[in-house]
C-alpha cells in the first residue's frame, strides 16, 4: 500500500492502482482525430459567411466602398471557373507562374544549400556573409522591383530573381542550422574515429540537418510562389503570362471576380508547394533516421 505525501495518510491508494498514464486516452485521440477533418471546413464556412456579409454590406458600411469590389464567392467562382475563357486564361496562368516558382527555387536550394555548407564548414564564411543575408532578407522587394526591370527588362529572367531574392534567406538560414545542430558527443565519436570533414559532413552533419532543410524548404516553396506573382505584376512582358499578369490585365478592366479567383489559385498553388514538399521532407528524414536505427 503506497501513501501519498502529507499528514494523516491522505491521498492513500488502494493496492494494485496505476498511478501513471502513457499517452493520450482513446477518447482523447478520437476528438484530436474528429478535429482534424471537422475543424478546417468550418473555418471555411466562416470565412465564406464574412465574405459574403462584407459582399452585401460591409464593404459600404465599413469602408464606404461599393460591394462589387468585393464580389460574393459564388460570383467568383461561377465567373472564374464557370465561364471556359475565363478558366482558360487562369489555368494558364497559374500553369506558367508554376514553372517560373519551380525553377527559382530549385536554383535557389543549390546555390543556397551549398552556401550554407560553406558557412558551416567555415567560421568565417559565416562570419562574412551571414550579415549580407540578413540585409537581403530586409529588402523591400516592391522596392528594388523597379530596379531590376530597369537592369533586366521583362521576361522570365527578372521573375526568376525576384523568386531567387525572396525564398534565398530561409534555405540558407534553416540548412546552416541543421548543419550546426549535430550532436556534440557523435562529433566526438568522429574526431575518436579520424573521420575526414567530408565523412563528418556526409554521415553525421546532412542527416542532423534534413528536418530543418525540409522546414527551409517548405518555407521557400511558398514564397517562391509569392516571388513570381509580385514579379509578374511589374514584369509584364513576354509570350508566358503567369497568373500575376491575367490577374493584372482583369483588375485594369475592373473585372474583379477574375481577379480573386488569380488569387484562389494562387494560393493553393502556394499550399501545393507546401504540402508537396511536406511530403517529400517526411519521405525522407524517415528514411534516413530508419536506417540509422537499423545500423
Amino acid at each position: 500500500m503506497s501513501m501519498a505525501a502529507g499528514s494523516g495518510g491522505l491521498g492513500m491508494t488502494p493496492p494494485g492502482t496505476a498511478l501513471e498514464m502513457v499517452g493520450p486516452s482513446p477518447r482523447a485521440k478520437r476528438k484530436f482525430e474528429l478535429s482534424r477533418f471537422i475543424g478546417p471546413p468550418i473555418v471555411l464556412l466562416v470565412f465564406v459567411a464574412i465574405w459574403q456579409y462584407m459582399h452585401v454590406s460591409g464593404m459600404r458600411k465599413f469602408f464606404d466602398k461599393p460591394g462589387f469590389l468585393l464580389p460574393s464567392p459564388f460570383t467568383v467562382v461561377n465567373e472564374s471557373f464557370g465561364h471556359a475563357l475565363a478558366r482558360d486564361k487562369l489555368l494558364n496562368g497559374v500553369k506558367w507562374t508554376a514553372v517560373v516558382s519551380l525553377i527559382g527555387l530549385s536554383f535557389t536550394i543549390v546555390v543556397g544549400m551549398l552556401l550554407a555548407v560553406i558557412m558551416a564548414q567555415a567560421r568565417w564564411a559565416e562570419r562574412a556573409f551571414y550579415p549580407y543575408l540578413v540585409a537581403l532578407q530586409a529588402v523591400p522587394i516592391l522596392a528594388i522591383v523597379p530596379i531590376i526591370l530597369s537592369v533586366f527588362g521583362t521576361g522570365l529572367l527578372p521573375r526568376l530573381f525576384v523568386c531567387a531574392m525572396i525564398a534565398f534567406f530561409p534555405i540558407v538560414t534553416n540548412t546552416l542550422f541543421g548543419l550546426q545542430s549535430a550532436d556534440v558527443g557523435q562529433h566526438d565519436l568522429f574526431t575518436l574515429r579520424g573521420a575526414n570533414r567530408w565523412t563528418r559532413l556526409w554521415k553525421l552533419q546532412v542527416p542532423a540537418a534534413l528536418p530543418a532543410v525540409f522546414t527551409g524548404f517548405r518555407i521557400s516553396a511558398g514564397l517562391s510562389v509569392i516571388g513570381a506573382i509580385v514579379g509578374e505584376q511589374f514584369f509584364r512582358g513576354g509570350s508566358k503570362p503567369g497568373i500575376g499578369i491575367v490577374m493584372e490585365s482583369y483588375r485594369q478592366k475592373a473585372i474583379y471576380p477574375q481577379v480573386y479567383g488569380g488569387i484562389i489559385l494562387g494560393s493553393a498553388l502556394g499550399i501545393a508547394f507546401f504540402l508537396i514538399f511536406g511530403w517529400l521532407g517526411r519521405r525522407v528524414v524517415g528514411n534516413w533516421y530508419e536506417a540509422s536505427g537499423r545500423s
